[in-house]
């Protein structure tokens, strides 16, 4: 194995062994990073500290959440939680989701999720706030790779959502209206982070659960 003798740049991805990968994400000095691995590259990506980020982060989630309680869906949602499939990717997605009859098989305990053991989640989220073009390209085909149902992305400075629904084996297509929560238009989300930068949470989940009963 090669050791890593500088610290390496972030937020863009570098060429590295899967043992490189490792260790550097091992690194205290990476501790509050997230950490990604593909086609034999690595991304060492600064955690989203702002807080129109945080916001969008927190309204996804409640959104989610809500429209599950509305429709009697069963769910269970992670946030930050890695995925690894040893030797040959990683992903860390800002919020993870297994959704209905899969609920039941999110990874638990204290340890990165392994792929050979748990199957991927049904949808990955990126809130992009400045690594939006990252987020649509390399790590969408990661996602891919992945074999997530559906990738999400969410464009802070728009208050927009690009939705992907991945296609087994032959990459992804756009969706206006996700396909594993049925009868919830992407547009919905949307309204919803715009109307937070005015109205506080209790009052767009009270209006998101007032939306998701009419659906």
């Amino acid at each position: 194995m090669t050791t890593l003798q500088t610290k390496l740049p972030t937020d863009t991805w570098v060429v590295a062994t899967w043992d490189e990968f490792i260790q550097t994400s091992e690194d205290p000095a990476y501790k509050k990073a997230k950490c990604y691995y593909r086609n034999r590259q690595m991304r060492i990506e600064t955690m989203g500290v702002g807080p129109n980020h945080a916001k969008d982060h927190g309204i996804i989630f409640l959104a989610v959440s809500l429209f599950c309680i509305a429709k009697g869906i069963a769910v269970n949602g992670l946030d930050n939680c890695s995925y690894r499939k040893p030797g040959v990717r990683e992903a860390q997605p800002d919020i993870s989701y297994y959704i209905g009859e899969r609920s039941q098989l999110a990874p638990t305990g204290t340890a990165i999720a392994n792929l050979d053991n748990v199957p991927p989640p049904d949808l990955a989220i990126e809130v992009a706030d400045t690594s939006l073009a990252d987020d649509l390209g390399a790590k969408r085909l990661l996602y891919e790779e992945l074999q997530v149902a559906e990738y999400w992305v969410v464009n802070v400075q728009n208050a927009q959502i690009i939705a992907f629904a991945i296609i087994a084996n032959n990459g992804s297509r756009r969706i206006t209206q996700s396909e594993i929560l049925p009868g919830l238009p992407i547009s919905l989300l949307e309204e919803a982070l715009r109307r937070s930068r005015d109205e506080n949470q209790a009052q767009v989940g009270a209006w998101l659960l007032a939306q998701f009963q009419q659906l």
